[in-house]
């Protein structure tokens, strides 16, 4: 009989076949190595895995400590077992450290994984395990300054706002402030948990405005229409002058610098220095309005970012075709465009840093019961949000204002300081919030604050003494 003779068509459906499962078992293999180094952490650690918490029954929940090695939170074991979290500070770090009763937030949230993990010495393991002891967690170990945190929070006084600093060339976060605050200490009753929830619809203790409160920028948005202005036109984006009359009109629409303040006759670098509504306004109608908005995603605005944190997401939504008053709005950081404390830091932080935005992080290292490292979190670049000579030039213009405008509150510390002020209107009949966003020193920056004082009016007398304050801890200590 003869042979049959082969089918090419069966024989390549075949090797197709066989392809496409190898290529579907390789696709397995890097999916499964990559979950294991990359994502498996953060799968684990996420709020809503619940086998996580069942870590408690094995072990004590470890201490949170600021980076000089004082305890910020620790769990205490009553005699008959009971465990309650302690928090030495109360107030001070309520919502950077955050609480583990009624959920998690905070680095209570960010480190629950490490808290209860265990890596006391094999022995210690087996000889709890034998004798029904619980092991002693892991500590995280913060990036969080005591004093700087300290400081922030009597600076700020009784009234509503945030106070972010950071290290620009690490991305370290060395303090986080928001008010109104809260105690974490009492939240295991559940009485004071009702009653925070009360006071938290009326006053939004709960909230970490630093990094979920959104406000409209004001003049500090200024930073970012001068920047498109520097990219269309780099040569000349300074010679242009406005004289300025306290009221800028145009057509039927008028914008009023603050206080009505007339600044008389100025260029572009001068009217930045003084925060001239009416020449930013008229900036604006001159720009590129597609350009302006890939500017704004190029910063983060409308994106996500690169935190590991709960936040909110920043807006701008200023395109081609906005008409004219959303563009005079817009141009001085008012209608629509909304930004957190910490996304305007982070901005901030890219200008000190030569234009290079590290990703900000506030555990700098997990170590078990004995003080050895189990774990290491080193600085971590991002991406560049402008080059080297555009962060140059936006720090010459930050300069002028603490030397000639808005900034006086730093003019005559012992250091260089660079910033920008702002006031933002939010509401008619209501005073404005008063913003500050700036490093020191500004030839060599080593740190980064952002200020916003809600209904705190002038940026430059409210907002920048905050920032002063800051600075001379952080510097001068």
């Amino acid at each position: 009989m003869r042979k049959a003779s082969p089918n090419p068509k069966a024989n390549r459906n075949i090797m197709l076949l066989t392809y496409v499962i190898l290529a579907v078992f390789l696709g397995m293999i890097l999916y499964f190595g990559y979950f294991l180094e990359i994502t498996s952490e953060e799968v684990i650690n996420n709020s809503y895995n619940a086998r996580l918490d069942r870590f408690s029954d094995r072990i004590i929940r470890g201490r949170i400590l600021s980076r000089d090695g004082q305890v910020l939170a620790y769990t205490h074991v009553e005699d008959t077992g009971e465990e309650i979290r302690v928090y030495p500070f109360g107030n001070l770090f309520s919502h950077a450290v955050g609480h583990s009763t009624k959920g998690k937030t905070g680095l209570e949230s960010q480190g629950n994984f490490y808290l209860l993990s265990s890596h006391v010495n094999l022995l210690e393991q087996i000889f709890n395990e034998l004798s029904g002891e619980k092991n002693p967690g892991d500590d995280v170990v913060t990036t969080l300054d005591v004093d700087l945190q300290q400081t922030a929070y009597q600076a700020l006084g009784d009234r509503k706002g945030a106070v972010v600093a950071i290290e620009p060339d690490t991305g370290k976060i060395l303090a986080m402030v928001s008010k109104p605050d809260y105690d974490p200490n009492p939240l295991s009753l559940e009485a004071s948990w009702e009653e925070m929830i009360d006071a938290a619809d009326n006053q939004g203790q709960l909230l970490n405005r630093a990094v979920q409160g959104l406000y409209p920028p004001g003049s500090i948005f200024k930073i970012v229409t001068i920047l498109e202005a520097m990219r269309e036109n780099p040569e000349y984006y300074l010679n242009d002058t406005f004289d300025c009359s306290g009221i800028f009109y145009w057509d039927e629409y008028s914008i009023r610098c603050y206080h009505q303040t007339a600044h008389g006759s100025q260029d572009m670098g001068l009217a930045f220095a003084n925060s001239c509504n009416g020449a930013f306004a008229q900036m604006g109608l001159n720009l590129d309005l597609d350009a302006m908005y890939q500017l704004a995603g190029q910063l983060l605005f409308y994106s996500d970012l690169p935190l590991s944190m709960a936040y909110s997401k920043s807006s701008y939504e200023m395109k081609a075709g906005a008409s004219d008053w959303e563009i005079l709005q817009t141009s001085i950081g008012q209608g629509k465009t909304q930004v957190t404390p910490m996304h305007f830091a982070m901005i901030t932080c890219a200008i000190a840093n030569g234009g290079i935005l590290m990703k900000p992080y506030d555990m700098d290292r997990v170590e078990n019961g004995a003080g050895e490292e189990i774990k290491k979190f080193l600085p971590e670049s991002y991406k560049s949000l402008m080059t080297a000579e555009e962060s140059k030039k936006l720090n010459e213009l930050m300069i002028r204002v603490v030397a000639e405008g808005t900034g006086s509150a730093l003019r005559n510390a012992p250091y260089q300081a660079a910033g920008k002020t702002g006031s933002a209107e939010f509401e008619t009949g209501k005073e404005t919030h008063a913003w500050f966003t700036g490093y020191a020193p500004a030839e060599d920056p080593q740190i980064v604050v952002t200020v916003v004082v809600e209904e705190g009016g002038s940026g430059g007398q409210t907002a920048a003494p905050v920032a002063r304050a800051m600075f001379d801890q952080y510097l001068l200590k």
